[in-house]
């Protein structure tokens, strides 16, 4: 599995994420841009993933987006998972949204 940390995800531009935690917890904190499709839902709504290679997948630790990067990964999407998660992302200072999902 392909996976990439925080910091370097945060240095990238126009980077197509990925959120798959749950919408109480995407409310709380979550990464500006992202699109939501919890993991609950990711079979069903897959077709929602954006089209974008790769497209990098975030929950709140890694293991979750590890999951859900797999599953996209064998119907031939290029993705990456985010280690460490929203988690890490806060202890790094990073900036987050709160709200729910549009």
């Amino acid at each position: 599995m392909i996976e990439i940390s925080v910091t370097e995800l945060s240095a990238l531009t126009d980077a197509v994420i990925v959120d798959v935690r749950e919408a109480d917890e995407y409310a709380d904190a979550h990464i500006p841009g992202v699109t939501h499709i919890p993991l609950s839902d990711f079979v069903a709504r897959v077709g929602d993933v954006p089209d974008a290679s790769p497209v990098y997948v975030v929950c709140a630790a890694g293991g979750r987006s590890a999951q859900a990067a797999s599953y996209l990964a064998s119907r031939g999407i290029d993705a990456v998972n985010v280690a460490g998660g929203t988690i890490a992302w806060q202890q790094a200072g990073l900036p987050v949204q709160q709200g729910a999902a549009s």
